[in-house]
């Protein structure tokens, strides 16, 4: 995908991840429009990079839909739309609740939401280019953060769905599977996601650079490439694989 010229969208482009493919996106001739819940973390990225901001609530069908319209109204097209806001939440079956459901609403269904929004625009059009940011999680698991684990691999089930139902239709989908990255995120991860991820992080914008190169490649954009060797691992042998990740949390725990 040719970046000069184009139109894109991120959710949760206020920091982190979507702040720095917001940035690098530019950098390449892309008018960028900013999404972020913060509207004051969203127009100030905005403000730097000569973009638009449109905040709101990327996870509510209303904001989806204004965010889409937004953009539309503003430049006419979008030509990628970049399903980048989350929330990491720690926790296993006891997590209350609450946590349970921000973690689908954030992972899972505001790319759901998004897609409902967009998706009428590009079978218009004729095509467009959707990135979900999913996470290694997504592939793989995370060891103390089951609510995160889980919605991951939906988001990846819907990302795999929709490439299957509108490929052929002119429509792009690929899946961003980043381990560690040093954002907000990882903090929030807890104490044995920051063990595990904090030796191998990378900068959001090494993540942002990979994003770019990549878009229009293959469905998987791995900026820690080992990821893909532990999913085939996973694929084909998951007993081993499950043994291996107990073993691994029981070091965790020890330690």
């Amino acid at each position: 995908m040719r970046l000069a010229g184009s139109v894109a969208v991120i959710t949760g482009a206020g920091n982190g991840i979507g702040a720095s493919m917001g940035r690098e996106f530019a950098s390449r001739g892309a008018s960028v429009v900013v999404n972020d819940i913060d509207a004051g973390a969203a127009r100030d990225v905005a403000a730097e990079i000569g973009g638009i901001a449109v905040p709101g609530d990327a996870a509510s069908d209303s904001g989806a839909r204004e965010l889409v319209g937004g953009a539309l109204e503003a430049h006419g097209r979008i030509d990628l739309f970049c399903a980048n806001a989350g929330v990491a939440t720690a926790g296993g079956p006891e997590a209350p609740d609450e946590d349970w459901d921000r973690a689908w609403q954030l992972n899972v269904m505001s790319h759901v939401r998004a897609a409902r929004a967009v998706l009428p625009h590009w079978l218009e059009a004729g095509g467009g280019h959707f990135l979900a940011t999913v996470s290694a999680a997504g592939l793989l698991t995370m060891l103390g953060a089951a609510p995160y684990s889980v919605t991951k691999h939906a988001s990846l089930g819907f990302a795999e769905w929709l490439s299957v139902t509108y490929g052929d239709r002119g429509i792009t989908v690929q899946a961003l599977c980043p381990q560690g990255v040093r954002t907000g995120m990882l903090a929030d991860s807890g104490e044995t996601g920051r063990r595990l991820l904090d030796a191998n992080a990378v900068e959001p914008a090494e993540v942002a650079e990979v994003v770019a190169d990549s878009l229009g490649g293959e469905f998987l954009i791995l900026p820690h490439p080992e990821v893909a060797k532990r999913y085939a691992q996973r694929a084909s042998d998951p007993d081993r694989w499950l043994a291996g990740m107990r073993s691994l949390r029981g070091q965790v725990e020890r330690s």
